[in-house]
């Protein structure tokens, strides 16, 4: 894999994913864990209706401090839920979880290169990763939809597109890359719904990072998305751009520590938190 300053669509080994159950939103988290712990995966939008998704990462101890330093400075992408003491593969979020096992799919990282995407990490698990669990738009989908907000990634069955910008996040000693965006097409008359509905969700990301022209980002074809799937978008529709998750793992690719695990992009970890834990007003 290229270095992340020299990252383009065709440098990302994102391989296709099956697309979980059609009955996935009715789902608890405890179930959804459960499928992904037996070895099913795929994109999480959709799934168990009404709870907090997270993005995982989980880095040596020694780089620790570094990782919570670079989400303090950088808090739209990088929102923190929880952060595990060294070795522990449970989090407050759900307390059955075992961090190694139920995601549907996992990245190993080595020097900054993608070694390997498994279903379950426990041969690469250590007694010194600490996991951080950070906020997912995904979480606020529900609240789009119910806002009246067209969601066309799950409408068509795909994953969402993500993209590395031109946009550098703040440095924390030894991390430092560009901030990662997801984008949602959204009708124009949707725009403010979709605006307002997800700045009540900061620890989630919150509102967008950027509404229209994608080249303002440093994307140059929104149809050849770095992670996840193109999505088709209705003729008049404006894409909506929001700080993404993925951004820890753009910073590993920069960055290149000896040895990270984070979730495979679009497929999160479900934890029993309710949204409107999250939601501020």
């Amino acid at each position: 894999m290229k270095p992340v300053d020299d990252l383009t669509p065709a440098a990302v080994d994102d391989r296709p994913v099956t697309l979980v159950a059609e009955d996935a939103h009715a789902w608890s988290p405890r179930t959804a864990r459960a499928r992904f712990r037996d070895g099913l995966a795929g994109p999480t939008a959709g799934v168990a209706a009404g709870h907090t998704q997270a993005n995982l990462i989980a880095v040596p101890a020694d780089w620790a401090y570094d990782m919570l330093l670079f989400c303090q400075r950088n808090p739209k992408p990088c929102p923190v839920l929880d952060v595990t003491d060294a070795g522990s593969v449970t989090t407050v979020l759900a307390a059955d979880a075992d961090l190694r096992t139920d995601l549907p799919r996992y990245r190993v990282w080595e020097h900054g290169e993608l070694v390997d995407e498994p279903t379950d990490v426990r041969a690469y698990w250590r007694d010194d990763l600490v996991s951080f669990l950070i906020g997912c738009s995904f979480t606020f989908e529900w609240a789009l939809t119910a806002a009246g907000v067209p969601v066309r990634h799950v409408e068509q069955g795909r994953n969402v597109p993500m993209y590395v910008t031109s946009w550098q996040c703040r440095p924390a000693g030894r991390l430092r890359g560009p901030m990662v965006v997801s984008m949602r097409p959204v009708p124009p008359g949707h725009l403010s719904a979709a605006i307002r509905e997800s700045s009540l969700l900061p620890a989630v990301h919150g509102g967008p990072v950027h509404c229209g022209d994608p080249s303002v980002l440093g994307i140059a074809d929104l149809g050849r998305p770095d992670f996840g799937d193109p999505v088709d978008p209705a003729p008049d529709d404006i894409p909506v751009f929001w700080a993404c998750g993925v951004t820890p793992q753009a910073a590993v690719m920069a960055s290149r520590p000896p040895f990270a695990l984070t979730h495979a992009p679009g497929q999160m970890f479900l934890s029993d938190a309710r949204d409107e834990q999250f939601r501020v007003a």
